[in-house]
């Protein structure tokens, strides 16, 4: 009989998350096994190579990869360089995959389509923690079922983009047009020129993907005549993208949306905010797009060529369908994390540190790790996930103390209140949760410890912090690109 601790631990995904918790079993002295559903490490990264993060280099090595690859002679870069996701998979990731302990490991090609344990469905209970997990993959020569003593899910979310329906459905259309379609972050000022040069595009989203593609395409009418803009916005609250300016800890991420900010107020774009896509209907070789307004009004966006749906991802929960498992019900995060990153509440300061406690699910030894612990939250940072694999690796070796002695240093967001740090200083009451904020500076907001006691998730008791159980922070960063 197959001993549990003999197994290695199932590392799913080969991101920055990925690899970081790859390396820190290799640090614990445990043994990992990594399944990549791209040809190469990092194969997300790829899609938008053209993006510049937020973060520079710093926040951006996990600390484990850092002394894995300096063992094999690598030099890391600037920290305060900010690299864009091309440089961070050239520089950092792909040297990363091809060190020997974890090139070893590395299984390229291999899709993740579900995880179980073996012997056991859902349902039964009587010695589960004790088999092995089960991980059903399918690869170069075809399907096959791999062992695992613990898994660490680090599949993200962003090749689960969410639909252009508002009610979180595809738009009637939309599958028959998505040819015409883009989603997340397309380079539409280099590989991709060609397919927006001259054309009308609609950018619909309210984030920094939204932000990038629009500043882009800016570029483009700029040199190509007859390229246009049109942007659309389920709400009519653009702060956050917008963002802090010069109050935010990541300049990059303040001067995004200075630069958006600009491009708005000049007219070269046209903005349809509180647009609620419904349909798109195909006609004389151009897209019509129809939504509603809360009122119950019809909107129409006419002689649209192209579309970039800038709309944020989910997590792919059917590959756990067999497992114990808790999400929060709207968030679809791991649950005990909502309360600290739900966009609904949160939009700034700095997120609570979390490990593997807070990671963890009814099913022994799974953890979802990185974005898509954050399930539909738009708020993950890089370094928070490494932090978090740090955590559950610690906690998987035994080192129990070191497992709960969570610590994450984040940038401040800037962006604390409905009003811009560069439109002026916030009014009493303007805080993000309900009450004043401690400093303009760091954009967070003072703490009402009474009313956490009682469960409450934000900083007061006003009516803009919605209870919630088990709050145990003030505020969540806002999310780094994309």
């Amino acid at each position: 009989m197959v001993q549990l601790n003999d197994l290695p631990v199932a590392v799913l995904g080969a991101g920055p998350v990925g690899l970081a918790a790859a390396s820190h079993l290799f640090q614990c002295g445990l043994r990992p096994i990594i399944f990549e559903r791209g040809l190469e490490a990092g194969a997300n990264l790829n899609t938008y190579r053209h993006v510049r993060l937020f973060s520079p280099w710093q926040y951006n090595i996990d600390k484990a990869a850092r002394q894995l690859l300096e063992r094999h002679g690598w030099r890391a870069p600037a920290e305060d360089g900010l690299p864009t996701a091309g440089e961070l998979l050239d520089s950092y990731l792909a040297p990363l995959s091809k060190v020997p302990e974890l090139a070893g490991v590395l299984k390229l090609g291999h899709k993740v389509i579900q995880v179980t344990r073996q012997g056991f469905d859902k349902v039964k209970s009587r010695g589960r923690e004790l088999a092995p997990f089960v991980i059903r993959v399918a690869g170069p020569d075809g399907e096959a079922d791999y062992l695992a003593r613990a898994v660490i899910d680090a599949t993200g979310t962003w090749s689960n983009p969410n639909p252009l329906g508002a009610n979180g459905i595809p738009a009637l259309g939309e599958k028959e047009l998505h040819d015409r379609i883009a989603y997340g972050m397309p380079d539409v000022a280099g590989g991709q020129r060609s397919d927006y040069a001259g054309k009308r595009t609609l950018v619909v989203g309210a984030g920094h993907s939204a932000a990038g593609t629009l500043l882009a395409l800016a570029e483009l009418a700029e040199s190509v005549p007859g390229t246009s803009i049109v942007w659309a916005t389920r709400g009519d609250q653009l702060a956050r993208v917008f963002g802090g300016g010069e109050a935010d800890g990541l300049p990059a991420r303040g001067q995004l949306g200075l630069r958006l900010k600009a491009l708005r107020d000049s007219g070269k774009l046209e903005l349809h905010t509180n647009f609620r896509m419904v349909a798109l209907q195909e006609g004389a070789g151009a897209i019509t797009v129809v939504g509603d307004k809360p009122d119950g009004q019809q909107q129409v966006i006419n002689e649209v060529d192209r579309i970039v749906a800038a709309t944020g991802a989910r997590p792919n929960l059917d590959l756990t369908r067999e497992m114990r498992v808790r999400h929060d019900p709207w968030l679809e995060s791991t649950d005990a994390l909502a309360p600290l990153i739900d966009p609904n509440e949160h939009s700034c300061g700095t997120v609570r540190p979390h490990g593997h406690r807070e990671l963890a699910h009814p099913e022994a030894g799974y953890y979802a790790v990185g974005a898509k612990s954050y399930g539909r939250a738009p708020n993950f940072l890089m370094a928070t996930g490494y932090e978090q694999v740090r955590s559950v690796v610690a906690s998987l070796a035994g080192d129990m103390a070191a497992a709960d002695d969570v610590q994450l240093d984040l940038p401040e967001t800037g962006v604390c209140n409905t009003r811009l740090a560069y439109e002026g200083e916030a009014e009493p009451g303007d805080g993000c949760c309900g009450g004043p904020a401690i400093d303009a500076s760091t954009a967070c907001c003072a703490l009402d410890e009474a009313e956490k006691a009682k469960g409450q998730a934000g900083c007061s008791t006003s009516a803009a912090c919605s209870p919630r159980p088990k709050a145990s922070a003030c505020c969540a960063s806002v999310a780094e690109v994309p």
